[in-house]
């Protein structure tokens, strides 16, 4: 008997998964255990490159869904909606579940694994964080038994290839932005990639992952690339750094109360490993006890990548029901049911650069000192770098400190009259 699949969605990611589960030459053997069965689109009269029997495709997305032939549902539509709908329908069904949209996983996430947990059927989603990367199921199995300490990594390729571009180039944000998006790097609204949002859903995905609990989306502190100037870039590469937008999620106490889960442009050191993944690639690193560092890099978007991710989850599942157990496998299903606390971004302790613009008067660099020094902010380096028109310019870049501090010194530092502006505030790691 062959297992058979339900496709939502045949777009790019759609398309390239059913060329992948048709291509069987050379891959694994399960893959002549498994059928696609039904596919649903918007459309049918949309041209397409793949070839499917008569039949099987169509525009009735809940008749998938609700088909008793369908063992598994395979949600490629992306969005919140009817993608949401779609997927707890499936499960009340009893159908297992292969998504790669992680938009409805960080937002609806619990709903959705109570429902399965509750239905005794699986959810699978590989593909929604890092592409082509595998990076889930290690999490689940390969690394399970680690105590994790931080999981950081660059899992947007868009804002990494812009950010590459201003650095490898000296251009400016607006004109790599605008390059980006005739190449079909972003899209022609890309707020969710520049503003941080894609990578705060992938990292609240890869914390519940790694910290064995649920977590909330809108606690996730999400930061862009927007105010990353070629300015910041130069002065960065001078410091020893490079500027990458992280998605960072990190135990800040040693009795792991305390969890920070955030995205924001970082500088980070040249020699780190993270700092030489550039271009659209994507890379997640991970520390845990005893295993200590373990980096996954490679393509993180792009039609072949996530479908090999989508069609290993197909295969895990396939593998498991011809084991014929009506137990849920542990290293499988979602296990956590609690909330992990999140601490607030103002609590926080990191390092920071920060760029200010005053006018030439005397003594300026001194009151920045003493007005740091009431907040318990200390200096690690102060330079003047050059004047833009008749304003000095005025790099800093800090020791460890609690954020809401640093933030109280700006505000007073702000106030100032000898300071006309602070154009850039970046955390370093």
């Amino acid at each position: 008997m062959t297992v058979k699949l339900g496709i939502l969605g045949l777009g790019t990611v759609g398309t390239g998964t059913v060329q992948l589960l048709q291509d069987k030459l050379g891959r694994h053997p399960l893959l002549q255990e498994i059928e696609i069965y039904r596919v649903g689109v918007r459309s049918l009269t949309k041209p397409r490159v793949v070839e499917l029997s008569s039949g099987v495709i169509t525009t009735d997305l809940e008749a998938i869904v609700n088909d008793p032939a369908v063992d598994i549902v395979v949600e490629l539509m992306g969005g919140l909606e009817p993608a949401r709908t779609l997927i707890l329908a499936a499960i009340n069904n009893g159908k297992h579940v292969v998504t790669a949209n992680k938009a409805v996983i960080s937002r609806f996430g619990a709903e959705i694994f109570t429902a399965a947990n509750q239905a005794g059927v699986y959810v699978m989603l590989e593909a929604a964080v890092g592409g082509g990367i595998p990076v889930v199921q290690p999490l689940k199995q390969s690394l399970s038994v680690n105590r994790i300490n931080a999981i950081m990594g660059i899992v947007n390729g868009t804002t990494n290839y812009i950010l590459t571009r201003m650095q490898t180039e000296g251009s400016d944000f607006d004109n790599v932005l605008a390059d980006a998006q005739r190449l079909g790097y972003a899209e022609a609204d890309p707020t969710a990639d520049v503003d941080g949002l894609d990578a705060g859903d992938k990292i609240a995905i890869l914390a519940s992952l790694g910290f064995d609990g649920r977590i909330n989306r809108e606690d996730v502190h999400c930061e862009g690339i927007r105010q990353v100037t070629k300015t910041d870039i130069t002065y960065a590469a001078k410091l020893g750094f490079v500027i990458k937008l992280l998605g960072i999620a990190q135990h800040l106490d040693t009795d792991n109360s305390q969890l920070s889960v955030r995205v924001h442009p970082t500088l980070v050191p040249q020699n780190h490993p993270l700092a030489s993944i550039n271009g659209v690639y994507n890379a997640i690193l991970v520390e845990g006890e005893p295993i200590g560092q373990v980096m996954l890099f490679g393509p993180g978007a792009g039609a072949g990548a996530t479908a090999s991710a989508v069609s290993s989850d197909i295969l895990s599942l396939v593998a498991t029901l011809k084991t014929n157990t009506n137990k849920l496998n542990p290293l499988l299903a979602c296990r956590h049911q609690h909330y992990s606390q999140i601490t607030p971004i103002s609590e926080l302790v990191t390092r920071f650069y920060t760029r200010f613009l005053s006018k030439d008067q005397a003594g300026v660099i001194g009151k920045l000192g003493t007005c740091f020094g009431n907040y318990g902010v200390s200096l690690e380096s102060v330079v003047q770098t050059g004047f833009q028109g008749e304003l000095a310019e005025i790099v800093v870049v800090t020791h460890d400190v609690r954020e809401g501090d640093f933030r109280q010194a700006l505000a007073e530092i702000q106030a100032m009259e000898s300071i006309d502006s602070i154009p850039s505030v970046l955390r370093v790691l």
